[in-house]
């Protein structure tokens, strides 16, 4: 079984828009992720990002699919939709979420995130809209080492 959620990255040149989570959440306290979240019941997954980008930022920007990741994380795992967008509009606020930032692509190199963002950002730089989304899968191997494997 897969739960499907979305990642949003909106990029201006070498920026990318990036969540902080808050020092409160169960998951990736303190760290950098992209935006996104969960897709609800009766939404589809254009929609679920559009809407996760205005509740997290309050933004609004042009989004298109760039790929897709199967995350494994056990019997129940997550179906990755990850979107890029430009043409933002709106002033940026901040969430329960967490604080929202623009963030130089190479300085998340040094900054604690989430483990896959920087491989998701190498792939993801780039793809211009209409490129063809990417598949991928994600899982740890038997050391506990991330691995991000791309269906290419």
């Amino acid at each position: 079984m897969l739960i499907p959620r979305t990642a949003i990255f909106v990029r201006k040149g070498d920026e990318y828009l990036l969540i902080k989570g808050a020092p409160t959440k169960r998951l990736w306290a303190g760290k950098y992720n992209g935006l996104g979240g969960h897709v609800e019941c009766g939404e589809d997954v254009l929609t679920s990002a559009r809407r996760e980008l205005l509740e997290e930022t309050g933004l609004t920007a042009d989004l298109w699919l760039c790929g897709t990741v199967i995350v494994d994380a056990g019997e129940t795992g997550i179906c990755l939709f990850v979107f890029c967008g430009d043409n933002i509009q709106g002033e940026i606020k901040a969430s329960e979420e967490g604080s929202v930032e623009w963030v130089e692509r190479e300085a998340v190199l040094h900054l604690p995130v989430v483990e896959d963002l920087p491989v998701l950002l190498d792939r993801i730089h780039n793809m211009q809209r209409g490129d063809p989304p990417f598949s991928a899968r994600s899982y740890y191997d038997e050391n506990d080492k991330l691995k991000v494997v791309f269906g290419d």
